[in-house]
């Protein structure tokens, strides 16, 4: 798959239209919230193309970006949104709208796996070999073609996974679960955001 890349420093173009669903994902310096800046939104239309906002930390001044995804009519899928979309609220200063997510979806769809990675779910389903070599890398500096590329990677395919997993849980007749854990899935990033990171329901 030829895949074109495309680097962006602070923002979207004013004149970039993406279409009605796009993919979306996001890196950061690390996995918490206030300590570790949102430093990359990438996203794709589904169409072989990334577009990776390099963002500008000192201000975090994105309007288009922003547009974007607090737009109702456009269907943004994550893979494990949860963490993405509480970065983007705590440091875009917007919500989120209109999620779809495969890792919720495979979870619920695949219970024949214990794996609901997007490397499994892209091997299952595209049939490719992805690197997750620099899952845990440097994303404040500058960005090698290496980092490019799995930035890329990470949004290229969900179309195509949503895709699938959204057959799986029509023939098993869990749309409406799924349906109903998108609806909870900003108010488990408010809880995120407030630090309550335990399961509120447990005894």
């Amino acid at each position: 798959m030829n895949i074109e890349i495309k680097l962006h420093k602070t923002d979207l173009p004013d004149d970039l239209n993406l279409g009605n669903v796009i993919a979306v994902d996001c890196e950061f310096m690390g996995l918490n919230l206030r300590r570790d800046p949102l430093c990359i939104v990438q996203i794709s239309s589904g169409h072989s193309d990334a577009h990776i906002v390099q963002l500008d930390r000192s201000n975090y001044n994105a309007p288009n970006l922003v547009k974007i995804l607090s737009n109702q009519n456009i269907s943004k899928i994550f893979h494990f949104g949860r963490a993405d979309i509480a970065h983007i609220k705590y440091y875009l200063n917007t919500d989120t709208n209109n999620v779809l997510d495969t890792k919720i979806a495979s979870k619920l769809g695949r219970s024949y796996s214990d794996s609901h990675s997007l490397k499994a779910l892209i091997k299952e389903f595209i049939n490719i070999d992805i690197s997750k070599q620099f899952q845990n890398s440097d994303f404040g500096g500058e960005l090698s073609p290496a980092q490019l590329k799995y930035c890329a990677n990470d949004v290229i395919y969900l179309h195509k996974i949503h895709s699938e997993l959204n057959k799986i849980l029509e023939r098993e007749n869990r749309v409406n679960l799924y349906n109903s854990c998108l609806k909870f899935l900003k108010t488990r990033v408010e809880l995120d955001l407030a630090q309550f990171k335990e399961d509120i329901w447990s005894h």
